[in-house]
């Protein structure tokens, strides 16, 4: 039962918030894909590319060098390299040995690509094929429409976190946890996209976290406490 699609499909309705998709619902998935690595994650978590990244972590996230991430930029759909490279042709994009085959797919919200599900393979492992790719499309139809849902939800804040943020930072936190960009807080409150971005570097040194998803995981539960 663990191995197949509708019990994957339940899990993934069954989660009660984001980091238990990250966690135990990823390891199934990842099993079930058996893949040697995988991974869920979002376009604002990833670091601002500059001078000081790490040049393997540069090529990887740029869309002229790494044609996978591009085809799903570009296409909001699943996809492994031999879709779109002849084969071997990867080894030479991607040197690592445990990346030797990849497939990603597309988490969606309102028309935009806000995420993706990752897995890679040891080379030695057969490639990921077209039955795969099939499933992933439709685990990646069922992860979209419960992340929405999660990201809809008010989100609870602890008494001490409460205290830590103002109440317009409290706002700023449920817009973000509604998955709404910094421009889009803006436009609601009224304020420029700049104060929100400001406003934001403030709230992830008061709550030590790095990431809009990090603050989010921290302040989950019921409903955002309007009283903060």
């Amino acid at each position: 039962m663990a191995n197949s699609l509708q019990f994957l499909f339940q899990a993934i309705a069954q989660a009660q918030d984001e980091r238990e998709l990250r966690q135990s619902v990823m390891v199934t998935v990842g099993e079930y894909f058996t893949a040697t690595r995988w991974g869920l994650s979002f376009l604002d978590e990833f670091p601002a590319i500059d001078a000081n990244t790490p040049g393997m972590i540069r090529l990887a996230l740029s869309l002229d060098h790494n044609p996978v991430l591009r085809y799903l930029v570009e296409r909001h759909a699943p996809v492994h390299e031999e879709v779109i490279l002849p084969p071997g042709v990867w080894k030479t994009i991607c040197p690592r040995a445990d990346h030797g085959h990849v497939m990603i797919g597309p988490i969606v919200h309102s028309g935009k690509l806000v995420g993706g599900i990752a897995f890679t393979r040891h080379r030695d492992y057969p490639a990921f094929d077209a039955q795969n790719l099939a499933d992933l499309s439709a685990l990646c139809l069922h992860l979209s429409s419960r992340l929405a849902d999660l990201r809809s939800q008010p989100v609870a804040m602890t008494s001490l976190n409460c205290k830590r943020l103002t109440p317009r930072e409290a706002q700023i936190a449920e817009l973000v946890a509604q998955g709404l960009t910094s421009a889009e807080i803006g436009a609601v409150l009224w304020i420029t996209e700049n104060t929100v971005k400001q406003a934001l570097k403030r709230m992830f040194r008061k709550l030590q976290v790095s990431s809009r998803a990090e603050m989010v995981a921290q302040l989950s539960g019921s409903q955002l406490a309007r009283s903060c």
